[in-house]
């Protein structure tokens, strides 16, 4: 029994797919096959329910594409599709499908159609997606399951000492929290907190998404502005200040805060962090 998901998007949208596809092979006993962008199938190695991701441009994709599309997906026995794309294309093949269960929020190649939420964390509105299966999503219970390689590998990079290890993830574009200000959080954390270690992150890259999630694990606290990080600390179960976000859009759990201001991240001061932070 397999079910195929179609994700479009970036890296932060294939993570946020991450539970709802757990979901689905560990309440169903499926195996999975996703296909996505050839660059973020990486980020699928973090689920070892997918015996196989299928490199696919939705967003570039020419006929003799869709045709080679439709042919990887008529030949194992699939049972369910979760389709997450839209348009004609997508539709036209899902159609020449054998698939007898595809669910989509529009489309005519739908056989159930529903109606997600923008609001809340993104993670969890995919719960819109898995009801027509009897499939219920508790995101927010997921946890990443790292092999205890990577994780080693982790622990080991990580600066040396027994103090707690604060993660530094920034986004690294235009209206992020000035650079100055990453660099000097720490010091004023350790005039305080002398045992406290530190890294900072370059920006995120799906092909780093495996690394980037074990050190992310290794972690007490995670400090971030990069989309891609905080949702690896959501689902490692790590303590997050996600700035940025508002809290609204990230699940309610203790240790997890959006922090964010009108004026942008550049109004943001230390102080502010540091009491979201719990350290003010």
């Amino acid at each position: 029994m397999r079910a195929l998901f179609l994700i479009p998007g970036d890296e932060l949208s294939q993570v946020q797919a991450l539970p709802a596809a757990a979901a689905v092979a560990s309440q169903l006993g499926f195996a999975l096959q996703v296909a996505c962008a050839p660059a973020l199938a990486p980020l699928w190695k973090l689920l070892p329910a997918v015996e196989k991701t299928i490199p696919f441009d939705f967003r570039n994709a020419s006929l003799a594409d869709w045709a080679n599309l439709l042919g990887s997906v008529r030949e194992p026995d699939f049972q369910v599709c979760i389709n997450l794309a839209r348009g004609r294309q997508v539709d036209l093949m899902l159609s020449m499908s054998h698939i007898p269960t595809r669910i989509a929020a529009a489309g005519f190649s739908a056989t159930s159609r529903v109606a997600p939420t923008d609001a809340g964390w993104p993670a969890q509105a995919l719960q819109a997606y898995l009801q027509p299966i009897g499939v219920t999503l508790a995101a927010d219970a997921f946890r990443l399951a790292l092999p205890p390689e990577l994780l080693r590998e982790a622990q080991a990079s990580l600066p040396a000492g027994d103090g707690p290890m604060l993660l530094l993830a920034p986004a690294g574009v235009p209206g992020d929290w000035p650079a100055e200000q990453w660099q000097r959080l720490p010091q004023r954390i350790r005039s305080t907190l002398p045992g406290l270690r530190s890294l900072e992150l370059p920006p995120a890259t799906a092909a780093t998404a495996l690394r980037r999630a074990a050190l992310v694990a290794a972690s007490d606290v995670v400090l971030a502005s990069d989309p891609l990080s905080e949702e690896l600390a959501l689902l490692c179960g790590v303590p997050l200040v996600a700035l940025g976000r508002e809290d609204d859009s990230l699940p309610r759990r203790d240790g997890v805060k959006g922090l964010t201001s009108r004026s942008g991240l550049g109004a943001l001061s230390s102080d502010d962090v540091l009491a979201a932070l719990g350290l003010a």
